[in-house]
């Protein structure tokens, strides 16, 4: 009976050479912008309490309930893979007792997992970039937080994106807009689809963010939360406008965008792309002042965003393929040994190098040609004498014989 062939589980990626390098990059290029606004890297486990989501994202939402990863471990613990990161940087964040530390700037990067139908841009297994700022709660801190994600996207060279904006209110005002819409759902039932029926008893704003177009139509005069804003939330709204306007940030108002639990206040935003077909949120997140305090802290303010690298990824310039600055051949096996230590010499002046392992010239030079090599150094038993290398430019066709100084400045140019 033949073996079946392995393969990884369905959603679930192998990260290959090339997109290895575009992550890598990603992450080089937030480390560099997010270090510029004074947020440090966290590194978080990626096995959590299931009660931990459970209590933060919801228990009836979609991810906890449908999309996660949960088990009972070997000891009788309820254990999950974590299929977000904001959850576990608040856990950290109290478990640190941190909350009387003062402002604290964080970042993350990893891998999150949730059990939902894979598309091009959404898999079971996807690696996220978050940024969590707490212990603030003016519109001048928020300003920063978009700022730093729209220059985090601009310096990724990521350039067809939109920035649209919202409030959502805060506990004051959200009462009235809540029975202000739920008076409009009512009269627009008979248009709405079952899972906007289910939303409006439990969370009537959830029924904006319906993708259904028939039901987008019904919505298309529903009331605004901006338009309900109480004086402080209004007040901090417009604050977060003109922040944005000083620094040249363009935006739009979405009164769409919603999320999903009432401990989402005030700002929330998102950065979309036409590029990427129905997935076009490339980045998004919004102030949870409430969600310290649900899981069990002090009330404590915060505005965080998270961004999936697969979609950027597909969104990034097309970069120049990274290629060995050398290739080197060894003519024989008398010179081997030889090979193998200019070769690490080489490497350890910074350059990138590739053995070509000996054999015929041919087969070497071949070799060469396929990885693309800048330049090759060629050794024979004469250049071994002569304690030289012979250096050959694949560009240009030149070809010099030097020692192995004269190589390295000849290569970094």
């Amino acid at each position: 009976m033949a073996k079946q062939k392995l393969q990884s589980i369905r959603g679930i990626h192998d990260g290959l050479p090339e997109q290895v390098r575009n992550w890598r990059h990603i992450e080089d290029v937030a480390r560099k912008v997010f270090a510029s606004y004074v947020f440090s890297e966290v590194r978080l486990p990626i096995l959590e309490p299931t009660e931990l989501f459970v209590r933060s994202v919801g228990e009836k939402t979609d991810i906890v309930s449908k999309e996660m990863y949960a088990f009972e471990d070997q000891g009788g613990d309820y254990i999950c893979l974590r299929p977000e990161g904001t959850a576990g940087a608040v856990r950290a964040y109290l478990q640190a007792g941190l909350t009387r530390a003062g402002a604290q700037r964080w970042f993350y990067m990893g891998p999150m997992f949730r059990r939902e139908r894979p598309q091009k841009g959404r898999l079971r297994q996807f690696q996220q970039i978050g940024a969590e700022f707490f212990g603030v709660s003016g519109p001048v801190e928020d300003v920063e937080v978009l700022s730093m994600a729209q220059r985090f996207l601009d310096e990724l060279g990521i350039e067809q994106t939109r920035l649209e904006i919202n409030s959502l209110g805060c506990v004051e005002c959200r009462p009235a807009y809540r029975e202000a819409l739920l008076s409009f759902l009512e009269k627009q039932k008979e248009f709405l689809c079952e899972t906007c029926h289910d939303r409006m008893g439990s969370n009537p704003m959830r029924v904006l963010d319906c993708k259904m177009k028939s039901c987008q139509a019904a919505l298309t005069d529903a009331p605004e939360m901006v338009n309900h804003l109480c004086q402080a939330c209004d007040t901090h709204f417009s604050g977060l406008k003109e922040g944005l306007t000083a620094l040249h940030i363009p935006f739009t108002i979405n009164p769409r965008i919603v999320r999903g639990l009432d401990y989402y206040n005030r700002t929330a935003f998102e950065f979309i792309t036409d590029q990427l077909g129905a997935q076009g949120t490339v980045l998004a997140g919004g102030r949870y002042d409430g969600l310290v305090e649900s899981l069990g802290g002090p009330a404590t303010p915060a505005i965080g965003f998270a961004a999936g690298m697969e979609r950027l990824e597909m969104l990034l310039p097309q970069a120049e393929v990274s290629a060995p600055d050398i290739a080197v051949v060894a003519l024989g096996d008398a010179v081997s040994a030889y090979a193998l230590q200019q070769a690490a010499k080489l490497r350890e002046a910074g350059l990138s190098v590739i053995h070509c392992g000996g054999g015929s010239a041919k087969k070497q030079f071949k070799m060469a040609d396929r990885e693309g090599a800048k330049f090759v150094v060629t050794i024979g038993e004469d250049e071994m004498k002569e304690n030289k290398l012979m250096l050959k430019n694949l560009s240009t066709g030149e070809q010099i014989k030097t020692v192995l100084k004269a190589v390295i400045e000849e290569v970094r140019g």
